[in-house]
């Protein structure tokens, strides 16, 4: 299945398995973060922290899969880029996050076609994310 081939399901957050499953890969994600030296840039844009981010990723993710809208409800429109200003976001952090998200979708069993839709949709996002030339 290419990206441009219809989805066999309605709606990404139906493809991947509903909360439950998106809970599993932003957990994964955030533990990941933590674990591996690889994603050290990325785990230091993040403070000392990451509680609220694993929330506020799995609100985010939700809706953004097209199940319910919890960010939105919590806190209105998600602006992602203005929310993301105050952090340096550059060519290393895009680059990490992607592959964090990667691994992680990929060690919780994201179906292969949806992780190939969701790796283009991210990258999209994240490059857009960037504030900092390198």
């Amino acid at each position: 299945m290419t990206p441009e081939e219809p989805a066999p399901f309605n709606t990404p957050f139906e493809w991947i398995g509903g909360e439950d499953r998106i809970k599993a890969m932003v957990e994964r994600f955030y533990d990941l973060m933590e674990l591996e030296p690889q994603y050290a840039a990325l785990r230091a844009a993040h403070g000392p922290t990451l509680d609220n981010a694993r929330q506020r990723l799995f609100w985010f993710l939700c809706g953004w899969m097209g199940g319910p809208q919890h960010y939105t409800e919590q806190f209105g429109h998600p602006r992602l880029r203005m929310r993301h200003m105050p952090f340096a976001i550059g060519i290393l952090e895009r680059d990490q996050w992607l592959a964090c998200m990667d691994q992680a979708m990929g060690e919780t069993g994201v179906p292969d076609d949806l992780r190939q839709r969701l790796k283009a949709s991210f990258f999209q996002t994240a490059d857009w994310m960037r504030n900092k030339g390198v």
